[in-house]
């Protein structure tokens, strides 16, 4: 069969590179794909974005299945608009979406559903913002309401911070369009910037991710991210500088809590609001001293970086997941891990996260081995080179018995590879070590 996967990140590149292994998959198009990608001859980028063509696309090549990867197709609907066509698709429909594209009605749907998660208040006022602030103190969370590629959130240690990060978000300030926000629509169906402010939440932070069908869950293996830039969890925010799995701070005791109480609420709440939820729903969980989860977010998609080392565990079918998925019958399903630690370094960029330099020759790459992998994302084939075109350029993904063992592996990987104004942390996996 032929599969077409959305998306040009390293999640994209990791989710191809799986459906190629499936018996069943006989061809594999990434729409519009990136470097790595093009490199892959196993694979075939098609530079295609635009709904209707891809639509087009995908009844001319009779593509069984198309996988959507990125948060922005998603929120745009190309699930309803694929439906609408009679083509099978994997992912949530823009109404079930929303629970990533507006944090604001994240939050609202939690209060709702009595689903654990951090104090809040939404604002499009920025003088209401400020006086909120003032009144609750530091440290606090300020957080963009609309998509903004994993960077939207400050977590503010002082009131200047926050006030700073109130600026930014409204665009008070007049820099909010280096954000990059895709801000949603107002009463009056004008896009309105709107910040989301939160309690802070003490704990360690961990990614729980699970299939869904709409009615079915299956947990994929746990995962943890490393969000901040610079080694020691310093810096500002990022999309991910690196991933792991399996997460030890998810304990048997903290996975049965997440599914109890967040993830089986959220899905039962979603069909009584009429919103049935199919795709990849994530939330991202920070965990307290007493192994109590609450929510600090939801995303509809796979993570990045998460999805290289989770992907790269999974012994089972991809390609047949999916199809159970759209088929509605993910309760025939037991999935099948390797019980190796799985282990990601994210290369980024020179001005990564808020300018990152772009068309920076990339040299040295290693090849492909059976317990590593370096999956692209802001990369490009162009006359011949390989060039950067993004924040994160590279994760360099292996295999291991464990995560001390997997650490010095993925940094042999990188020892080869060059390009002017790399930058990567040399600390991921530092939670798990120190366990």
């Amino acid at each position: 069969m032929k599969v077409l996967v959305i998306g040009s990140g390293g999640r994209e590149h990791a989710i191809a590179w799986k459906l190629l292994q499936s018996a069943r998959v006989q061809t594999v198009y990434v729409a519009p794909g990136n470097g790595g990608t093009a490199l892959d001859g196993r694979l075939h980028n098609v530079p295609l974005t635009d709904f209707n063509v891809l639509a087009e696309f995908a009844v001319r090549e009779k593509i069984a299945l198309t996988v959507v990867g990125p948060e922005g197709p998603l929120a745009g609907g190309i699930v309803d608009f694929f439906r609408a066509r009679g083509l099978r698709i994997f992912g949530p429909t823009q109404a079930a979406a929303q629970l990533e594209s507006s944090k604001a009605h994240a939050k609202a749907f939690m209060a709702r559903h009595q689903i654990p998660t951090a104090s809040y208040e939404a604002f499009t006022d920025a003088a209401a913002a400020h006086a909120y602030v003032d009144a609750h103190g530091a440290p606090i969370v300020i957080k963009a309401d609309g998509l903004a590629a994993g960077k939207g959130v400050v977590v503010a240690t002082t009131l200047a911070q926050a006030h700073e990060a109130i600026d930014w978000m409204l665009g008070t300030d007049g820099a909010a369009n280096t954000l990059g926000v895709q801000h949603n629509a107002g009463a009056d169906g004008q896009a309105q910037p709107r910040v989301v402010i939160e309690s802070f939440l003490e704990g360690e932070e961990a990614s729980f991710i699970v299939l869904c069908d709409g009615k079915n869950v299956v947990p994929l293996a746990t995962s943890q991210d490393h969000k901040r830039l610079l080694d020691g969890d310093e810096g500002p925010n990022t999309g991910g500088m690196g991933a792991y799995s399996p997460a030890p701070v998810v304990t048997p005791n903290v996975h049965a809590k997440a599914m109890q109480e967040i993830i089986l609420p959220t899905i039962q709440g979603m069909a009584r609001d009429g919103v049935p939820f199919t795709g990849f729903l994530y939330a991202g969980l920070m965990i307290d001293a007493h192994g109590q989860p609450r929510t600090v977010e939801f995303n509809c998609r796979l993570g990045d970086p998460e999805t290289q080392p989770i992907l790269m565990r999974l012994k089972s079918d991809l390609f047949e997941l999916l199809m159970h998925a759209t088929d509605g019958t993910l309760d025939e399903v037991e999935l099948v891990w390797d019980r190796r630690v799985a282990l990601g370094v994210v290369v980024a960029a020179a001005g990564y996260p808020l300018t990152p330099r772009k068309g920076d020759a990339i040299d040295g790459l290693p090849a492909e081995a059976a317990d590593g992998m370096v999956f692209h994302a802001g990369t490009e084939l162009r006359d011949g080179r390989l060039l950067t075109s993004g924040g994160r350029v590279l994760c360099a993904t292996v295999l291991a018995d464990s995560v001390k063992q997997a650490q010095p592996r993925a940094y042999e990987l990188l020892q080869t590879i060059h390009f002017d104004g790399m930058q990567y942390r040399s600390d991921i996996g530092h939670r798990a070590v120190k366990r």
